[in-house]
């Protein structure tokens, strides 16, 4: 069969144009979209009266016979038909005769791609608001079984101050639920629908957009046909949240990758999320964090790739456009891989808690706490500061920790100093002491799981809704 837009030229295209300009080897991946909104398409035309109603029946059969035989993989796409669009067409009429080729009017592949895309990345949004939902899940699951284990929390990856390892999971279960909020708020984005502004003014038939879009669930219709086939912010966002997520995802790899290791030894990864080394039969490798943290550039590089392609282009469609695909793909590949992952991961890792309590007692990370009690004696606390990095310096030159000073120890640097500071050098003290919104201490952890599990119910039910 000739090309479906031939009519205009007189010579066959270059084969390597052909292959240059060819998306089918990616964008089939909309196959199912593309049948869907062409599903609803041809309705309309027979609802507006464009189509008369048997040619929309054996449009519609036809269809579905294509959409079956691409599930079973019987349809071979050929790069000579360009893309999925023209692949689709092409089959259909090759199934139903050349009835199928009205299946186009009043529409353009400008509008059908867009809508495809829409659609695509509709669907998966809802998807990997889920996983995050489940992976934050599992991070509150650790925390409530560590609500009573202390490990150094650290700044400069220097031990700064003890705090709750399950103040420290919330802290990521803030971060996805973050990422989760802004993938909710752009579906309100992505579920606009673009078809019906033809290849960028509209069309001359009586269309019915928004029974197009009822048709599809999309909550509305672009308002201006040239934005609606050029725009492509909705999947820079989507680039862009994703972004954050891997980001987010790499910060906790890392973290697992430093506690999963020998001179940490904080935590221990289940073997089923790990590897082992071909000559070092001892090893046992967190490859998981180390992939998620390592494939975290390639999502930057795909947000990145299509604000490049965008920079600069003039309204409306532009073939540069074309490009907007497979990084979009990728991404969806990459992050998918990294959340199923993940949340299996995290729910089976088992924590040493005698290793963080010892970290912990082997450390300064209590200091700040001599420096508040001095305070609480009248004494400013900058001669408070200096008070205790003197004391600090001098364990340190004694191989000694705090509470192993004694009270004439103490006293050496402060007459301030009493008994009362063993009680509150201890772990749980300096922990239960940082008692504000968002503190560390047990009350408040135990409430920031509670509010969590809260709103991951409002999450939840916005994944129902939109299922």
């Amino acid at each position: 069969m000739s090309k479906l837009w031939g009519g205009r030229f007189t010579k066959q295209t270059n084969h390597l144009v052909e292959e240059y300009t060819a998306s089918i080897n990616f964008d089939k991946a909309l196959a199912e979209e593309d049948i869907q909104g062409s599903l609803a398409h041809v309705t309309m035309l027979g609802k507006c009266g464009i189509l008369p109603a048997e040619d929309v029946e054996t449009i519609k059969e036809g269809l579905i016979t294509v959409l079956h035989k691409i599930r079973a993989g019987e349809v071979e796409f050929s790069v000579s038909d360009e893309d999925i669009h023209m692949n689709i067409e092409k089959n259909l009429i090759e199934t139903i005769g050349p009835v199928g080729g009205k299946l186009h009017t009043g529409r353009s592949r400008n509008d059908q791609v867009a809508t495809d895309m829409h659609l695509y990345l509709r669907e998966r949004v809802v998807g990997f608001v889920g996983m995050l939902h489940a992976l934050q899940e599992a991070l509150i699951g650790q925390a409530k079984d560590n609500l009573d284990t202390i490990v150094p929390g650290y700044t400069h990856l220097q031990r700064a101050q003890p705090i709750l390892f399950a103040h420290h999971l919330m802290a990521y279960v803030s971060m996805f639920q973050r990422d989760a909020e802004r993938l909710m708020d752009s579906y309100k984005r992505i579920n606009v629908l673009p078809l019906g502004a033809g290849a960028l003014a509209g069309t001359t038939f009586p269309i019915d957009r928004h029974f197009v879009a009822e048709q599809l669930g999309f909550d509305g219709v672009y308002e201006n046909s040239l934005d609606a086939v050029s725009d492509r912010d909705f999947i820079v966002e989507f680039l862009a949240a994703a972004s954050l997520i891997m980001t987010h995802l790499s910060r906790l790899s890392e973290e697992l990758v430093l506690w999963s290791s020998t001179e940490f030894g904080f935590v221990e990864l289940d073997d089923a999320f790990c590897t082992g080394s071909s000559i070092m039969p001892q090893k046992k490798n967190p490859d998981v964090p180390e992939l998620v943290r390592g494939k975290t550039g390639r999502v930057y590089g795909n947000l990145i790739g299509l604000l490049t392609v965008l920079k600069s282009l003039p309204l409306a469609y532009n073939k540069d456009m074309q490009e907007d695909k497979e990084g979009m793909f990728d991404t969806v590949a990459t992050l998918e891989g990294a959340l199923q992952l993940f949340a299996p991961m995290i729910a089976t890792m088992k924590v040493n808690k005698d290793r963080m309590r010892q970290a912990v007692n082997q450390d300064f990370s209590n200091a700040t706490d001599i420096a508040d009690f001095l305070v609480g004696e009248g004494l400013p606390f900058r001669q408070a500061h200096e008070v205790i990095g003197k004391t600090v310096l001098y364990c340190i030159q004694n191989g000694k920790y705090l509470l192993d000073l004694t009270i004439d120890e103490f006293r050496q640097f402060s007459p301030l100093f009493d008994e009362r500071i063993y009680d509150v050098l201890q772990p749980e003290a300096v922990v239960n002491a940082r008692n504000v919104y968002g503190g560390t201490a047990s009350g408040q952890v135990a409430e920031a799981i509670g509010r969590s599990e809260k709103v991951l119910e409002i999450t939840e039910q916005w994944i129902t809704n939109r299922g």
